[in-house]
């Protein structure tokens, strides 16, 4: 099944089929960024001009350099009208409801082209931005019927966004721990498959850190849950920083007081500094007791690592440890005797036996 497509790359559709279907040369899509009072240029198709980026980093216009972005919507949409679309032409005003000669016709004139139909994208009942189409210089001139047809483009463009939004807000939700931000369970072990394929076929490394916030349970019981959640977002916080530490690593909330940060392509060595680091930032949390970290990574002598689920069992098996010795740095699999390494013989166990602490995923090792 295809994947759905991210926001940009429906706005990037939009604006290309609007340009194609309209017979223009140029083509974007902006966003009204309201608390900013700026149209925001999310992408630029077609026949760039010299400072058009087909994906700008920051090219954006005062709203009041185009009144007809608030008037136009406001007004007389407010008013019982429809968000109708409206021509310009580098002469001036063209046919349509609008009535306005201002920067876009001197921005037609600078980039040589001759005219321009705007139509207003609305999301969810308000007005969200605009689709613009542009002909070149010497092209005939849009007309109404070209005015009403991108009216009906962007109406399609716009339940299109519509729809990627609300992909994007439930992919959101499925991949995130409501309470810290960070990933979920779900997120880490999509992300640990992947980087195993990687590990496979390539030699990645791939190093998990799986951590044990000490001492939540004591704030549940002593100062309330209200307590308890403002420790787990403040230690996903730290978990967060450190992560940002290393680039590409994934940082997730496993569920209640377990969290774990992948790294994927950094030297083992590199993720155990940042775990000592995380060790160190979260002694200094005002509540709770530290964290209790192990560290698995397929760069160190751990064995064969065939399946996500032998390198949590490495990982959680090397925090079991920490957590038992109350140590204030993380524990490491592999490096306390090779193959005879305690945690390796700990995380071998049966999953029948009594030192086993955690149910894992049923993958077969």
């Amino acid at each position: 099944m295809a994947a759905a497509p991210t926001p940009r790359e429906s706005v990037s559709a939009a604006a290309e089929s609007a340009c194609r279907a309209l017979d223009g040369t140029f083509a974007a899509v902006s966003v009204w960024e309201r608390e900013r009072g700026r149209l925001r240029v999310l992408v630029n198709v077609g026949e760039l001009m010299p400072g058009e980026e087909p994906v700008p980093d920051d090219e954006s216009y005062p709203v009041h350099d185009f009144p007809e972005i608030a008037e136009f919507l406001h007004e007389r949409w407010a008013a019982g009208g429809e968000p109708h679309a409206w021509v310009e032409t580098a002469e001036g005003t063209g046919p349509g409801p609008a009535s306005y000669c201002h920067q876009r016709v001197a921005a037609l004139r600078r980039r040589g082209r001759g005219s321009c139909v705007v139509a207003p994208l609305v999301l969810h009942g308000r007005a969200w931005g605009e689709l613009y189409v542009a002909r070149a210089a010497g092209s005939p001139v849009f007309d109404r019927g070209d005015a009403d047809f991108a009216t009906v483009l962007a109406s399609v463009a716009a339940a299109g966004l519509a729809q990627t939004e609300r992909l994007e807000e439930a992919r959101r939700l499925a991949f995130t721990d409501p309470l810290t931000g960070l990933g979920n369970r779900r997120a880490v072990d999509i992300r640990l498959d992947e980087a195993l394929e990687a590990y496979r076929e390539k030699g990645t490394v791939v190093t998990l850190v799986v951590c044990d916030l000490n001492g939540l349970k004591r704030v549940n019981d002593t100062l309330g849950h209200a307590v308890g959640d403002r420790l787990l977002e403040r230690f996903g916080t730290v978990l967060s920083l450190c992560g940002a530490m290393l680039p590409g690593a994934l940082v997730a909330r496993l569920g209640g007081d377990e969290f774990c940060l992948l790294g994927v392509g950094p030297p083992a060595d590199e993720v155990v500094r940042v775990a000592d680091e995380l060790c160190r930032r979260a002694a200094e949390l005002e509540m709770g007791e530290g964290v209790a970290c192990g560290v698995a990574s397929t760069g160190d002598p751990i064995g064969p690592v065939s399946s996500a689920r032998r390198l949590f069992r490495l990982a959680d098996a090397a925090q079991y440890r920490a957590k038992a010795a109350r140590s204030l740095k993380p524990v490491v699999a592999g490096r306390d005797g090779g193959p005879d390494d305690p945690v390796i013989r700990l995380a071998d166990t049966p999953a029948d036996r009594p030192r086993e602490r955690r149910r894992f995923r049923g993958r077969r090792p």
